[in-house]
């Protein structure tokens, strides 16, 4: 378990590890719904719908416009992210990113223009599914991958692929396995 991390053998989620996502939700929430109140804390759950008081309806095109291109466009990374990531591509890529996102086309042209490596260092792949993410990082031989959803964690972990757990609000259940709650932490846990 403390082992370091083979930084060729690792992957990497987008949305709560890379990209900032959720604090991009909470801005939208506050500036084009008028939720005002809503913090980034009270985000207690991948499930929206379990901890926070909005209509599902509205939730969905949330969600929906969250991932558009637009939106997209506005993410920021999560701090000391692009500094890794650069350094892992340039001594060790490709760079592997797996997300269930249903499409790949906005977050792969967010990566390339966030991440400064050749277009051929970051091979990212978009599942539409949490439960389609195993069979995709098995593909490519991904022995470690950093993930925020505490449930797709379990899945990886069945199928023999050892997850850490990036911490956020909403992955705060006990768990088995490594965690870290920033870039400078995964740093040290890679290595470089």
């Amino acid at each position: 378990m403390d082992r370091l991390i083979d930084p060729g053998r690792v992957a990497f989620d987008v949305d709560g590890v890379v990209a900032d996502t959720m604090t991009l939700f909470v801005e939208m929430a506050r500036n084009q719904y008028g939720m005002a109140d809503l913090r980034y804390e009270h985000i207690t759950s991948y499930e929206l719908t379990e901890c926070l008081d909005i209509d599902p309806d509205t939730l969905k095109d949330m969600v929906i416009r969250l991932l558009d291109d637009h939106h997209t466009a506005a993410l920021e990374p999560l701090p000391g992210a692009v500094d890794v990531l650069t350094k892992i591509g340039r001594r060790y890529g490709p760079l592997r990113f797996v997300t269930a996102r249903p499409t790949l086309a906005p977050i792969d042209r967010w990566l390339r223009r966030r991440i400064p490596l050749p277009g051929g260092a970051i091979d990212a792949v978009a599942t539409g599914a949490f439960e389609a993410k195993a069979e995709v990082l098995l593909s490519k031989g991904v022995e470690w991958f950093v993930e925020d959803r505490l449930e797709t964690c379990h899945q990886l972990a069945e199928r023999g692929i050892t997850p850490i757990v990036f911490r956020q609000p909403w992955n705060r259940k006990e768990h088995p396995y490594r965690e870290v709650g920033d870039w400078g932490e995964l740093r040290g846990v890679i290595g470089i």
